[in-house]
């Protein structure tokens, strides 16, 4: 398959992803109403507010395969990226409506666009950066946070563990993807900056009432991931 005929397959699969959010709208999080049992604010979800960075993926992404498209189409620099960040794309067109039926069933599909996001990411060429590695970094970071966020809600609402166990297995297990990452790519730093505003939300929504082990090990990971971009000598 030729260079020109996956840039159009990434644009058509970045629109289809863009045409997502307007079948769903304003989606902050699964509903408590969608579990058997009710948990009014998850520990391990982001306060509100976080979740406007999908306003910056949306456009940077759109504005990258449009770039993509019309003016690198040919460019082999481009090409390694381009299967991997389209097929997350096209999966990711499909999660907002499955979230909103099935808190459950959009778990496997979030993790499966995640680790192409990340096969992605490792596959971005060396040229362009804002427009081929920037854009593709932020969505993998905010998706890993995603994943095991999602899956931290499920698995309290599902009562397979209390609200603040559920959040702190799936927050060691963010991180422990988290720095893997960031430690095999550290010319990516928007993925763990990306990483670290998931973790403040955490944090903020973990305030009031205090959680201190959840807070706490949300504050340890940023932490670890700034630690981690301080041994940088790329």
């Amino acid at each position: 398959m030729t260079n020109r005929l996956w840039a159009y397959l990434t644009l058509l699969a970045t629109l289809a992803f863009l045409g997502s959010y307007f079948i769903v709208p304003g989606f902050n999080g699964f509903e408590p109403s969608q579990f058997p049992n009710r948990i009014e604010h998850p520990p391990v979800q982001p306060a509100g507010y976080a979740f406007s960075i999908w306003g910056l993926i949306y456009v940077w992404l759109f504005v990258a395969a449009v770039v993509g498209a019309v003016r690198r189409a040919d460019d082999p620099d481009w090409a390694d990226f381009r299967p991997w960040i389209a097929l997350s794309l096209a999966i990711g067109a499909t999660w907002l409506p499955v979230a909103s039926v099935s808190p459950l069933l959009s778990i496997p599909v979030i993790f499966v666009m995640l680790a192409a996001a990340l096969k992605a990411l490792f596959s971005v060429g060396v040229t362009d950066r804002w427009l081929q590695q920037a854009p593709v970094a932020i969505y993998a970071g905010w998706l890993t946070a995603a994943a095991f966020v999602g899956l931290g809600v499920v698995m309290g609402g599902y009562g397979l563990l209390p609200p603040t166990p559920a959040a702190l297995v799936c927050l060691v297990m963010a991180l422990a993807v988290a720095l893997v990452v960031q430690y095999r790519l550290h010319r990516a730093p928007e993925y763990g900056v990306t990483v670290i505003w998931a973790l403040v939300g955490v944090i903020v929504q973990n305030t009031g009432p205090l959680n201190a082990a959840v807070a706490g090990l949300s504050i340890l990971g940023i932490v670890a991931i700034l630690g981690l971009r301080s041994t940088d000598t790329e």
